[in-house]
């Protein structure tokens, strides 16, 4: 899997700032049968989510270094249709809901104008020893607290 090279973009859609991210599909992608290994999605998506935060001045790595980690918590995922060998894809993340300890970001992806994949995934922030924490101040200014 390759970003496509200068594909990152920020745009107004539903009224939030969300960030697409372009993906072309290589053959380490697919299953037997030439379609995106329905696994895979969740990986788009882990990219497309670290853009967004990356895009608003939030670098992950970094907060890793200082003991706040963002595991998944829940993915709700419907695939409605499949990308395939070849196909540019877009990955979208919109951060629709924060409390002091999660993010929960709207997903989906595109081919063209054609959805393949709605998601919603929610992230906990936790310390080193695995126990919730708040988000980071910076993490405010990106939306709401609730």
């Amino acid at each position: 899997m390759e970003h496509i090279p200068g594909e990152i973009e920020s745009k107004k859609k539903r009224s939030i700032i969300n960030t697409t991210l372009k993906i072309k599909i290589y053959y380490e992608d697919t299953d037997a049968g030439g379609v995106v290994y329905y696994a895979n999605y969740l990986r788009f998506l882990e990219r497309a989510r670290t853009e967004y935060l990356a895009a608003k001045g939030i670098d992950v790595a970094e907060y890793h270094n200082k003991g706040y980690f963002f595991p998944v918590i829940h993915v709700d995922i419907h695939y409605k249709k499949p990308a395939r060998l070849g196909d540019i894809i877009e990955v979208t993340a919109d951060l629709v809901e924060m409390t002091h300890a999660t993010v929960t970001f709207r997903q989906d992806i595109f081919r063209d104008d054609t959805l393949l994949v709605e998601s919603t995934v929610k992230l906990v922030c936790i310390n080193t020893g695995g126990k919730p924490r708040r988000l980071p101040p910076e993490f405010t200014s990106l939306l709401p607290v609730k």
